[in-house]
């Protein structure tokens, strides 16, 4: 599932991320403030794209949250 930032997804935003910070990390040594400044937006990144891919409702979740009475929608403890 891709979400476009612009003409960028943020897929290929990560992919960019991720090949720019294996290069800093070559050019830098991978102890450096810089690599891990470069890993940090890569896991920025991935981690937004986790909370879309969770923020992505179901339609059992909608269903629910329109009719939470319903004998499908019920929670019971266990």
């Amino acid at each position: 599932m891709a979400h476009a930032t612009g003409n960028v997804t943020i897929e290929q935003r990560l992919n960019t991320l991720i090949e720019s910070a294996h290069d800093v990390c070559s050019t830098n040594g991978t102890i450096s403030d810089d690599c891990a400044a470069a890993w940090d937006a890569v896991e920025e990144v991935q981690a937004e794209i986790s909370h879309r891919r969770s923020a992505v409702k179901t339609s059992l979740t909608v269903f629910c949250d329109d009719n939470p009475d319903a004998p499908e929608c019920r929670i019971y403890d266990v």
